[in-house]
Parts: C-alpha cells; structure tokens; sequence
C-alpha cells in the first residue's frame, strides 16, 4: 500500500477557545472514541462531531490535536504501529536464545494485537476493503521489518544450532503462520481465544514439529 502522505499539524502556538489544558487526558478520549467509531460504523460514516461528542470534548480540541478526521485516524494508526516498532528493538537488543527471543517477539505482537482489537478491524476493513476515502497508511512497512527481524533471529538460531538447518523463508513463514491464526482467531472467534499459552503451544508445536520420526529401517545382517 502507498505511504501515508504527511499532514500538517495544527499550530500548538495558542490554544483555540474550548481547547483543554490536559493534553495526553484529551488526545486518548479523542482516539479510544475515534477506534471506536471507525470500528463499529466505518472511517467514511464517522463524522467530527460523532468523534468529539463519544469523547466528551469540543471540536476545537479535535482541530488543535489532530487537524482533522484524517488527521486523527493516521495517529491512531501511527499509535499502534509505533507500539508493534518497540517490540522488534526488544528482539534486536534482549540477550537470550533466538529461539527466546522469537517467542517473546510473538508473544509482544500477540498482546499488542489483542489490546488494540478496534483499531485492528479498522485495519483489517481498510487494507482488504475498500479504503473509504481514509489517507494513505504503509501497513506493508512494519509487516516487512518484521519479517526481516524474524528472519534474522532464525538464522542466527540455526547458526548456533537451536533450528533445524533449512530454508530460511519456510520457517519464517511457519511461525507467521502460528501467529496470525492466533490473532485471526481473537479478531473473529474470540470465544475461541488461544490466548498467550496456546500461542506458545502453537509456536512450540512449529519448532518441535508434529510427525512422530519414523524409525529407521534396521539394516540386514546387522546383529544387536
């Protein structure tokens, strides 16, 4: 998907009338109510004045934070993806085994996905539905780092002799692929939740394997 294109931010220079003094108290009002409307009625259907009247605030505070109602919703956006960023800088920069530290990758991702559910579907409903007029947002960017992250740990795993020699790109994918039916499975069946010990259930039974080894054949002649 094409990059978000950069907005301007409103002047913090003077505060606009009906503006309030707690700015982080104000910006988290106007983004759970924002995750919310998007969520339950879609970004095209949500207006200014439903976002700041779910919030409790005015519109001049929507307009001083955000610009706009595309303003807000490439925060919210920014938000979450900046919290998923963090987790490959603790992958990048925690001691431990690469297969450790692959499980609490996941296990980061996992957690941030299940405690942003509303912004998720807002994701998921733009990037595999119609975009509904919102502005540009790379969801592609983080998607790739984290593939290089995991692909990395991977191969330092193998070097050190915790995987399996194989291609590389097979075990990332297999992992990835424990991963989202984990996160899918939250978004839609959350009744079915495997919650973080079936995830690690998931990610153990990907790097043990499920086929039972078949024996070897005994070789004729050879007496035990």
């Amino acid at each position: 998907m094409k990059r978000a294109r950069p907005h301007a931010s409103p002047s913090r220079k003077a505060r606009p009338a009906g503006a309030p003094a707690c700015d982080a108290t104000v910006r988290g009002k106007l983004l759970d109510a924002a995750a919310d409307l998007f969520d339950r009625k879609g970004y095209a259907a949500t207006t200014v004045r439903e976002i700041v009247a779910v919030a409790g605030v005015s519109k001049p505070a929507l307009y001083y934070y955000y610009g706009s109602k595309e303003g807000i919703y490439l925060a919210l956006m920014g938000t979450a993806f900046a919290q998923a960023e963090q987790t490959l800088v603790e992958a990048r920069e925690s001691a431990g085994s690469a297969v450790g530290r692959i499980f609490h990758l996941c296990a980061r991702n996992y957690d941030l996905f299940r405690r942003n559910l509303k912004v998720a579907r807002v994701m998921y409903a733009i990037y595999y539905g119609p975009p509904q007029g919102a502005p540009a947002f790379d969801f592609d960017a983080y998607h790739l780092r984290f593939q290089g992250q995991l692909r990395a740990l991977l191969e330092e795993g193998m070097q050190a002799g915790e995987v399996r020699r194989m291609r590389v790109e097979d075990a990332m994918w297999a992992v990835i692929g424990a991963l989202n039916i984990a996160m899918e499975v939250e978004l839609c069946h959350p009744e079915l939740s495997p919650g973080p010990a079936g995830l690690e259930r998931l990610l153990r039974a990907v790097f043990n394997g499920v086929a039972v080894p078949a024996a070897r054949p005994e070789k004729k002649g050879v007496r035990r």
